[in-house]
């Protein structure tokens, strides 16, 4: 099914901070509603390398989906995949142009929505959430040291945001040729609200607190400000971003598309 012709009218929004501690904003997030595309991307480097590979990866993505779109022989998930590879690539060859890139890198999560349906894409420890009926589920699984240590039963998660390390990737786009991409699909139904967000959100809020913060009401923008506001209220320790999408019944579509939209870096 084409993404221009869905049977749920989504909704998108976008917040990015730099928090109350970093000096520059290494986040960026992309939202393109004619392709029915989140993104949301936490880039590391020095100086400001970050920044580039965040904003890099976000754009390579978009032009990828873009070209693919007339693909009728690919699964979303196909299609979503190689343009996170894409961008990989992208991030990984500039890097070696530029020497003041060297090292840059960025996780990713993205999202691309067709019809009530949606595929998933993600690498490093930027997560995807949905919020159903009030409750909120995760829908992806960090690809960091910390998780690692959870599952091999060496960590309590209640004592993750307490580590030292609980910054630390195992999975990142652009530090290699290739990179492995977890990919995955799900279902969609009116009254959804997707969730989209880096971990400078995740690591100062519980998944308690972002359900209730969701569940306040308002317009979708307002809810996207609120999340970054509480994790800055929280300390800010990092930089902060969130992309939301929101289902609502097919008669709600709106007349027009809105172009794409970018915020953080």
């Amino acid at each position: 099914m084409p993404p221009s012709a869905p049977s749920l009218a989504l909704r998108y929004a976008c917040a990015s901070d730099p928090g109350r501690l970093r000096p520059n904003n290494e986040d960026a997030v992309l939202l393109d509603p004619a392709l029915g595309l989140a993104v949301v991307a936490d880039g590391m480097g020095g100086y400001n390398a970050g920044e580039v590979a965040a904003r890099t990866c976000c754009e390579a993505l978009r032009a990828a989906l873009a070209d693919s779109a007339g693909d009728t022989l690919a699964t979303a998930g196909e299609r979503l995949q190689a343009a996170v590879r894409a961008a990989n690539r992208a991030v990984f060859e500039r890097a070696l142009l530029e020497p003041s890139l060297r090292g840059m890198a960025t996780t990713v999560v993205a999202v691309l929505v067709e019809g009530a349906r949606a595929a998933v894409a993600h690498v490093g420890d930027s997560r995807l959430y949905r919020l159903r009926q009030g409750q909120l589920a995760p829908l992806t699984r960090d690809h960091s040291l910390v998780q690692e240590h959870i599952d091999a039963g060496l960590l309590d998660a209640s004592l993750a945001r307490a580590t030292d390390y609980r910054n630390l990737v195992t999975r990142a786009v652009g530090i290699a040729p290739r990179v492995e991409v977890d990919i995955g699909t799900i279902d969609l139904q009116p009254g959804d609200t997707l969730l989209l967000c880096s971990d400078g959100l995740t690591d100062l809020l519980t998944d308690a607190q972002l359900a209730r913060l969701l569940c306040q009401g308002g317009p979708l923008e307002e809810a996207a400000q609120r999340l970054v506001q509480a994790a800055n209220a929280a300390g800010g320790r990092d930089n902060v971003s969130v992309a939301l999408v929101h289902c609502a019944p097919a008669d709600e579509q709106p007349a027009v598309v809105a172009p794409p939209r970018r915020c953080g870096a």
